[in-house]
């Protein structure tokens, strides 16, 4: 049956290892009972060897009892792939025969050839020749006027029209005439119908008899073709690209400052708009290009930077400096040190020290009119230490307010959240002693340079009983696996003679 299909060694070790598998499927049970007679597989008292071979013998009963059916499948699946290769050697347009893209090697991601019909994909073919030709033509048409320049003299000399009163790119639709567009479509129709593009004619695999840049050499011929349909396909979705940008800027070659059409248009030189990443807003708040409610947002920005900065401080000093000296709270007998940083300080604070808290948000809230377009609505509530006269240094400093809250803003969740877990905000793992996973960060598998490593959460619960039961499903797929990829390896450096 070798000899027959002309298998190479990869493929008698795929049929090799199903027989063997078949064999092995059918020897399964009496194994399985040779094993329990010393003690259940995997129980007490079982050697290492009986583990191994005990789980596989399993695996092989359950997982390779239609083996023998299997290996039926594989001999019509390449006796197939063989046939499917043969028929396929006449294409082109693959930079070795089955890749589409050296990139991506393969053409077909979305899985159009996946029912192996040399019908429709010799259809798809026809159809991506087309498109790619028309696409490199449209390409060369936005390119070419912009290099070389249009004709001179009339395109309808009737009305008037010259090649140069004719844009470039979309907008020259509108200023084609009809008998121009008539004339457009008689050739597409002529293209069409002037060849028979059936099934198995050269026209139907993109021979129109146009040989000017063909070769009478096969191997510089099939080279052409392959770059025809690679550049075709660069061509598509260059010209794609083109008309997007033709249709927001009014040029293919347009920047971004033509696209005034942009509801961005009205925000892109506010404060904030900052060096390296510009005007950002990736979840499209100002899409809308409502001014009022950007400045809604922006007075919220501002307001929310600065508690975040005034917090984060809170949290930094405390540190560095010490705490003040004397009593928080002489009625209490609370003194400064007795209240600890973080998290922990709120339980401590009386509830007279809220209040003031509470007091002094409400007079910054009240004291001065926030309406929209008064200076407190901007930020300005008259504190002028950190402020400038120079109208430059000052919008330097209101920038760096605003990148000071953002980053602040961030910089607190964290301190809270290191906080919440640890006990303080800078805490270290070791400090994190509630964690569910401290039941299972010395068990084996726990290894540099990860560590304790679980992204799926599988041990947050805590339970020490599912973790062993995932352990114990671990560790036997894992020998299955070994045993798997070492039968995958050892055919290919163990040659057989008879092969």
């Amino acid at each position: 049956m070798h000899a027959a299909l002309g298998l190479n060694m990869r493929q008698k070790t795929i049929l090799a290892v199903a027989a063997g598998a078949a064999a092995l499927s059918s020897t399964a049970p009496r194994r399985k009972k040779l094993f329990r007679a010393k003690g259940s597989v995997g129980g007490p008292g079982c050697p290492l060897s009986l583990h191994v071979l005990g789980r596989f013998a399993i695996f092989a009963r359950l997982w390779l009892k239609h083996a023998e059916e299997t290996l039926c499948k594989v001999h019509d699946a390449l006796l197939a792939a063989q046939l499917r290769g043969k028929r396929s050697e006449a294409s082109y347009g693959r930079k070795s025969q089955v890749d589409g893209w050296v990139a991506f090697k393969s053409s077909a991601e979305g899985g159009f050839t996946a029912d192996g019909s040399v019908e429709n994909f010799k259809r798809r073919r026809q159809t991506e020749l087309k498109h790619g030709r028309i696409s490199m033509l449209a390409t060369m048409g936005y390119i070419t006027p912009e290099i070389t320049g249009k004709f001179p003299g009339y395109l309808s000399p009737s009305a008037g029209l010259k090649f140069a009163d004719v844009p470039n790119g979309l907008a020259a639709i509108s200023k084609v005439p009809a008998a121009g567009w008539g004339q457009i479509l008689a050739y597409m129709a002529f293209c069409e119908v002037s060849q028979d593009q059936s099934p198995g004619t050269p026209a139907a695999a993109g021979d129109f008899g146009f040989k000017v840049l063909t070769s009478s050499d096969p191997a510089e011929k099939t080279k052409k073709l392959s770059a025809e349909l690679a550049n075709g396909r660069l061509a598509m979705m260059a010209i794609i690209g083109m008309f997007f940008q033709d249709g927001l800027t009014g040029s293919a070659w347009g920047d971004w400052a033509n696209y005034t059409a942009s509801p961005l248009r009205a925000f892109e030189n506010e404060l904030g708009v900052q060096d390296p990443v510009g005007f950002w807003d990736p979840a499209g708040f100002t899409a809308d290009g409502s001014v009022e409610n950007f400045k809604r947002r922006r007075q919220t920005e501002l307001k929310h930077g600065r508690i975040s900065m005034l917090a984060t401080m809170g949290y930094i000093t405390p540190e560095i400096t010490g705490k003040f000296p004397g009593y928080l709270s002489p009625s209490a007998g609370l003194k400064f040190a007795d209240v600890p940083n973080g998290l922990a300080a709120i339980s401590k604070v009386p509830a007279a020290g809220w209040g003031q808290i509470l007091a002094y948000m409400a007079f910054c809230e009240v004291s001065q009119d926030q309406s929209p377009g008064t200076p407190a609505a901007a930020g300005d509530f008259g504190f002028k230490v950190l402020t400038s006269s120079d109208p430059a240094e000052k919008t330097k400093k209101l920038s760096a307010e605003l990148a000071n809250g953002r980053l602040a803003m961030m910089a607190i969740i964290g301190m809270f959240f290191q906080d919440g877990l640890t006990g303080s905000a800078w805490g270290d793992w070791a400090n994190y002693t509630a964690s569910p996973l401290r039941a299972f960060e010395n068990e084996l598998g726990v290894q540099d340079p990860v560590g304790f490593w679980d992204p799926a959460g599988f041990t947050a619960d805590g339970s020490v009983e599912n973790f062993k039961r995932r352990r114990q499903t671990e560790l036997k797929h894992g020998r299955i696996s070994m045993l798997a990829t070492m039968g995958y390896i050892t055919p290919e450096r163990l040659v057989c003679k008879r092969c």
